[in-house]
């Protein structure tokens, strides 16, 4: 919805038409090579990857190193999202 006054933009990504969008976004998942994908097919690779992003991070500034019950409410939240299919 257009505000009073304002013109709208003509410029960037947003402003595309949807199937201009589709098509560079498909071009960047092209870029990226079959084995890197998916995470999903390929556990060693997101094991890999989680270790990775995790030695980023010091020790005493990561959150769940800090707050146990935070850490306890992540993984509940991710296991019932995970069984809520079922």
């Amino acid at each position: 919805m257009e505000e009073q006054g304002k013109k709208k933009s003509t410029r960037g990504f947003a402003s595309m038409d949807p199937e201009r969008q589709k098509a560079i976004a498909r071009k960047g998942g092209q870029s990226v090579p079959k084995d890197k994908r998916s995470f999903a097919m390929n556990r060693s690779l997101a094991a890999e990857a989680g270790r990775k992003g995790g030695q980023s991070v010091k020790p005493s500034q990561r959150s769940f190193a800090q707050d146990h019950n935070l850490a306890s409410a992540a993984g509940r939240k991710g296991g019932h999202a995970s069984h809520s299919g079922n």
